[in-house]
């Protein structure tokens, strides 16, 4: 077994509970909260993706709701967030294994807009953040977004990431051509 592989033999932590937040696995009953703001055109235009059909929201749920592993390329767990005084989804939190041998990790969280405002996803990224080298083994941590996407600079600014790239008309989403930063932060930047 190769040193990278040993760092990524790391026990998935089922849930992760912040001071006001709960981060779990996704499950079916889950649907009809995050398809109230997967199909939202302000969130699906920040995604890279088109948006998701009812159907399409609920097999995601399906196949990356479940945990199953996190030791090769494209392995990704995806958390609900949920406040924990109140039931029902507010967001979603996601880790994706992007180079397995080089430990590297793609971070992402969208929101629901209802709950803008209040912290929860720099909390919420904040908290998988730590998992992510804590206890997954990750040793460089990105993020990618859409430079219109204020609201997630921010975060990625209120988690000490530093901006690593500004790529201009990189993706084309339709007929506008999207911006793109790429913020990330080390394992060893995040422990000090």
């Amino acid at each position: 077994m190769t040193e990278a592989a040993q760092h990524l033999q790391a026990a998935i932590p089922a849930t992760i509970t912040t001071e006001r937040l709960i981060l779990r696995p996704f499950t079916a009953a889950d649907a009809d909260d995050r398809y109230a703001y997967q199909c939202l055109p302000e969130v699906v235009r920040y995604l890279y993706r088109p948006a998701l059909t009812r159907e399409g929201n609920e097999a995601s749920i399906a196949t990356r709701g479940v945990h199953a592993g996190w030791s090769a390329d494209n392995d990704g767990l995806l958390w609900a967030v949920c406040r924990a005084d109140q039931p029902g989804v507010v967001g979603e939190v996601v880790v994706t294994l992007t180079n397995a041998r080089a430990r590297q990790a793609e971070i992402g969280w969208v929101f629901n807009p209802q709950y803008a405002g209040q912290g929860y996803a720099t909390e919420a990224a904040r908290a998988l953040t730590t998992t992510a080298f804590e206890s997954l083994g990750v040793h460089r941590l990105f993020a990618r977004l859409d430079a219109l996407n204020t609201p997630s600079v921010r975060v990625c600014e209120r988690l000490g990431m530093r901006r690593e790239a500004h790529l201009i008309d990189s993706d084309l989403d339709g007929d506008r051509w999207g911006t793109e930063y790429v913020y990330a932060i080390l394992a060893r930047e995040w422990n000090a």
